[in-house]
């Protein structure tokens, strides 16, 4: 007696936005509890920036500023920016793992929402991104960094930044789903962030560099968003980066939300 595979029926009709907001929900919560299963998860965006602020403050605070206290004043809105793009790709990493798995061909054949999949990848993402800001102005405040805002400015701060995060994070949803494989998506991501965190005004003042690499770090938008997050977490929010932090990242998702979701639906 043979037996024949059919396979499950693909769910045609439409889904309330209510209804698709709830499968999202669900969706970033199957994610969030992996961490519960798969620790290092959490412990990659914990242990690396905790390891660049400490090594940074300690080894070269005292020869670029007057003292660590003083160099981590400026240095620490700059590590939250490059913590923050790095964590973005760990978006398009789970994003291809779940591809290359077949999760996501599972997921098709439930009766939720086409876009709930992605919608909760990026969802519990930007809880991982939360909780990763929240860690490293703790630890800060450890060390000696004081807020010289108040409440509003550190509100203000951590929006700005998972706003650019979110943004940011359409680009590694693009690499994820057209790697062929989730080593492919670190590689890129180390390739592509690596150069544009460290030639920036991250680690040290723009004034200090050659002429030819000012030009550069004056216009990068990592160098725009460190000056935003200085302003609103130690001297006053400062209108014009914050406002030109926010157009870059409304250029970027603009340009690569609906690349990555046309790239979705083509591979799924």
């Amino acid at each position: 007696m043979t037996t024949v595979d059919t396979p499950l029926p693909v769910p045609t009709g439409r889904v309330g936005p209510l209804v698709g907001i709830r499968h999202t929900m669900t969706l970033a919560w199957r994610s969030l509890v992996q961490i519960k299963h798969n620790p290092m998860e959490l412990l990659d965006l914990s242990i690396q920036p905790l390891m660049f602020v400490l090594l940074f403050t300690y080894v070269f605070g005292g020869a670029i500023a007057d003292s660590p206290v003083d160099y981590l004043r400026f240095m620490l809105p700059g590590i939250m920016v490059q913590n923050a793009l790095f964590a973005t790709m760990t978006t398009g990493f789970g994003l291809n793992t779940d591809l290359t798995k077949g999760v996501f061909d599972r997921l098709r054949s439930l009766p939720i929402a086409r876009w709930a999949p992605l919608a909760g990848r990026i969802v519990a993402d930007t809880v991982k991104q939360a909780w990763s800001i929240a860690l490293l102005l703790g630890v800060g405040m450890v060390l000696g960094f004081r807020i010289g805002t108040g409440p509003l400015g550190v509100l203000g701060a951590f929006a700005l930044l998972l706003a650019f995060s979110l943004a940011a994070a359409w680009i590694s949803v693009l690499v994820g789903v057209l790697a062929s494989e989730p080593e492919k998506v670190q590689i890129f991501g180390f390739t592509l962030l690596f150069p544009l965190t460290f030639t920036s005004n991250i680690f040290v003042p723009t004034e200090s560099m050659p002429g030819w690499l000012q030009a550069w770090v004056k216009v990068n938008p990592v160098s725009t968003l460190a000056d935003a997050l200085r302003g609103l977490l130690v001297s006053g929010p400062e209108s014009g980066p914050i406002v030109t932090s926010l157009v870059w990242a409304v250029g970027i998702a603009a340009v690569f939300a609906p690349l990555a979701v046309r790239a979705v639906i083509r591979r799924t």
